[in-house]
């Protein structure tokens, strides 16, 4: 599911083995398989499809909005 609809939204799947890093191992270990979305903790233990579609459109709304605020601040980049 998630190699279907993350392309939807331009997202990119990382995949780490929380096993083989200490750090992973103590900050996900309860709460595998976890998934992130720019970094933060969205979904644990299980996801659905239209759970995912809302987060990724919401991130989407979300990245936009800085891009206006940074243009809105800092004037178009030339």
């Amino acid at each position: 599911m998630l190699e279907q609809t993350a392309p939807l939204f331009g997202a990119q799947i990382e995949v780490a083995d929380v096993d083989s890093s200490a750090e992973l191992l103590a900050r996900y270990s309860n709460e595998v398989p976890v998934l992130l979305v720019e970094g933060r903790k969205a979904f644990k233990y299980r996801v659905t499809r239209d759970a995912l579609e809302r987060r990724l459109r919401a991130e989407r709304r979300r990245m936009r909005l800085r891009e206006w605020r940074a243009w809105l601040i800092g004037g178009p980049s030339t």
